[in-house]
């Protein structure tokens, strides 16, 4: 009662993410690049040219990351302890899941270290991966995938200090042969740390490796 809910984007009273909202996010239903999920108007996907993946099978993102409500859920999301926005956010993967009919026997949200989940209190990537795992009827294993060192913010990063940033700081428990994963993270911007987990993954014996996001940025 103190504290009412009020749009993340625009302020409007009595809901976290308003519809106007909603319906102002810029999902991507263009085509994309197979490997990155970069929207692409041809097939030479220019982040590819520069920033090759070499693990993860595809990656695919709801919605586009920059100037639209998406952001500002993103961000609410993460850094400011508005974890109800994950149940209407995981509807957002749930239906970019289907939309591109992907396969996978279990879902796997990328990992915090430790001391990064101390300070945040939660993994906004787990809330998202557990919501989704309900609204796709598929399990959740949260203890598989785990980092190794503390990588620290990538956001002010380029593309190739992202990727020896992330390089062996992931690792697994346990032999995962035949299974097909589906990775689960809040923003793509290269791909580095999906492809360090995917790298992981099919190390320990995974079939196949899709990364799975609520927006991608560019």
């Amino acid at each position: 009662m103190l504290f009412p809910p009020a749009c993340v984007h625009c302020k409007a009273p009595n809901v976290w993410l308003c519809q106007n909202c909603k319906s102002g996010i810029f999902f991507i239903t263009s085509i994309v690049c197979p490997r990155c999920g970069t929207p692409a108007s041809s097939p030479a996907c220019t982040q590819c040219s520069t920033n090759r993946l070499h693990y993860i099978d595809g990656i695919r993102s709801a919605a586009v990351f920059e100037d639209n409500p998406m952001r500002s859920a993103v961000h609410h999301l993460k850094y400011q302890g508005r974890k109800v926005l994950a149940s209407s956010l995981a509807e957002m993967l749930a239906e970019t899941y289907r939309y591109y009919n992907l396969n996978a026997d279990v879902i796997i949200p990328v990992p915090l270290h430790r001391t990064r989940l101390k300070e945040r209190g939660y993994n906004q990537s787990t809330l998202l991966a557990k919501k989704l795992g309900r609204l796709v009827g598929l399990p959740v294993d949260t203890t598989t995938l785990y980092r190794t060192r503390d990588t620290g913010q990538q956001m002010a990063l380029k593309a190739q200090q992202r990727r020896h940033n992330v390089a062996g700081a992931f690792a697994c428990r346990g032999h995962l042969s035949g299974l097909k994963f589906l990775l689960v993270d809040d923003v793509c911007t290269t791909g580095s740390t999906l492809d360090a987990c995917a790298m992981s993954l099919k190390m320990n014996g995974a079939d196949a490796v899709w990364g799975l996001t609520l927006a991608k940025a560019t």
